[in-house]
């Protein structure tokens, strides 16, 4: 799991404060190290689109050839039964099915879901697109890299300007409200709690 920016950011601070005050010249390399690995941002890597979930989550395949669920970053997409979310599965689909993909992780959410930005060949940024087309939000609560959101509130207001896909309607409902008014139904509630379950599994496991 990579840490987010912000913690990224706080662990080098503390980093090169420890570093600073130590006097012994091999562990101050040693720690030095250390402080240039934290500022290094997250590598990407590359993998192959298997199939869409929906319209803000993809499967693709690791080096070891076992299954990852991505989740965009940033960007909430309608649910299945919710206005727009065929649409937006649709359209996700069509950026990305059978595609190569470059993926720069973020965090691990509570669902044990890689969040990710995901770019294609030509390095366009899959969140943005998605958000352009006006076939997701801007996930506010959750879009915590500065540059990057701003740059995602920018694609969000162009496409509603424009009357693109959800923003069609009048007064669209959040994803996330959505979610919060039908999270007692049990069509929606039994999946979740799958979900969940397994996000436990996968975090025991990463911190055995």
């Amino acid at each position: 799991m990579c840490p987010r920016a912000g913690t990224r950011q706080a662990l080098r601070l503390t980093a090169w404060r420890i570093c600073g005050n130590l006097r012994d010249m091999r562990t101050f390399l040693s720690c030095l190290l250390l402080s240039l690995i934290l500022a290094t941002p997250a590598l990407a890597w590359e993998s192959r689109v298997k199939g869409v979930r929906d319209g803000d989550s993809l499967n693709v395949l690791n080096d070891d050839g076992v299954l990852v669920n991505i989740r965009l970053y940033g960007v909430d997409a309608p649910e299945a039964k919710q206005a727009f979310g065929f649409q937006a599965r649709k359209r996700l689909a069509q950026l990305v099915s059978r595609k190569n993909v470059r993926i720069e992780n973020v965090d691990t959410d509570r669902y044990g879901r890689t969040v990710a930005l995901v770019r294609l060949d030509d390095g366009t940024l899959v969140n943005g697109e998605m958000v352009r087309a006006g076939l997701a939000w801007v996930y506010d609560q959750y879009c915590l890299r500065a540059d990057l959101c701003a740059g995602l509130h920018q694609a969000q207001a162009e496409a509603r300007a424009a009357g693109r896909g959800l923003w069609a309607e009048a007064s669209p409902t959040p994803p996330w409200e959505w979610r919060k008014a039908h999270k007692t139904e049990e069509w929606y509630a039994a999946p979740v709690r799958a979900m969940k379950t397994l996000g436990r599994k996968i975090k025991g496991i990463i911190h055995r």
